[in-house]
């Protein structure tokens, strides 16, 4: 996956699957997780780590997003995961840091 902005005050982010697929994320919805969180910071030299399919990095944005749109919510609605991506999900959430959140 490559995280890319043109500016640390950007908006939106790109991510990037290692298949070529690129999905523009609002920032503050990625920093829900530590590994890009620190990809994105000012004193960070990152430039593009490519690693997950594009449909594991779909879904992982679109993770992002679900986390972001009910960050406030008490009653939060399930979000549907495909059976078949599962393990891959899970290796994902392991390298961004999802899993450590509370």
């Amino acid at each position: 996956m490559a995280a890319s902005s043109s500016s640390s005050d950007s908006k939106y982010v790109t991510l990037v699957s290692s298949d070529g697929y690129e999905f523009v994320v609002l920032r503050e919805a990625t920093l829900i997780s530590p590994a890009i969180k620190s990809m994105l910071g000012p004193q960070s030299q990152f430039s593009e780590a490519r690693n997950g399919s594009g449909m594991v990095l779909e879904k992982v944005t679109e993770y992002f997003n679900y986390w972001y749109k009910n960050r406030d919510k008490e009653e939060i609605p399930d979000m549907e995961i495909p059976v078949e991506l599962c393990l891959e999900l899970l290796m994902a959430a392991d390298y961004l840091g999802l899993d450590k959140q509370t």
